[in-house]
């Protein structure tokens, strides 16, 4: 199994009135660098690697130092945060500037990649998709072409024994999965 790393702007605040008490710029407003809605993924799998040099410049140095940690054990499948979240793949954390926080929801995302016959073939990879979301545990089957696998997002544990049974009904021959 394999894991990504979806990080979402949920919430800006602002606290003016400790802006004013202490700040150079009393004036200084939300933060600039993010957006409530913006969705950042990281990835550690195919010749990606999106975790190092702060999200490759996709973070602001402030934030990144609060939430990497989350990410970096997301992205090794850990439990984001048990025990604390309903969900042990999220984690709700935010910024550490004290007077305009940038809060983020944190989520591990679980997948399988499957090398297979299939990617490439529009039909084909319409087929697998539809025989993989018999099973409860797909959230959603998606083609990377260019890395020649497909991710079957898990809501779940999936065998691969129930993978190859799909592949087998599609006529879709699997060479690996990861």
């Amino acid at each position: 199994m394999q894991h990504k790393c979806k990080v979402t702007v949920i919430d800006k605040k602002l606290f003016p009135e400790l802006q004013v008490k202490y700040l150079a710029d009393p004036a200084s407003g939300v933060c600039p660098f993010y957006e409530v809605g913006q969705e950042f993924v990281f990835e550690r799998y195919g010749g990606k690697d999106d975790f190092w040099r702060e999200g490759n410049g996709t973070q602001c140095a402030e934030a990144w130092d609060c939430i990497s940690r989350y990410i970096y054990t997301a992205l090794q499948g850990g439990a984001v945060m048990r025990g604390w979240t309903n969900d042990e793949r999220l984690m709700i954390a935010c910024c550490n500037d004290g007077t305009r926080p940038v809060v983020f929801r944190i989520e591990r995302i679980d997948y399988k990649a499957v090398y297979c016959s299939a990617v490439g073939n529009e039909s084909a990879e319409k087929n697998f998709a539809s025989a993989l979301s018999e099973y409860n545990a797909v959230r959603k089957t998606a083609f990377d072409r260019d890395r020649g696998f497909a991710e079957i997002i898990l809501d779940k544990a999936l065998s691969d024994a129930d993978i190859l049974a799909a592949a087998k009904r599609c006529g879709i021959a699997v060479t690996k999965i990861d």
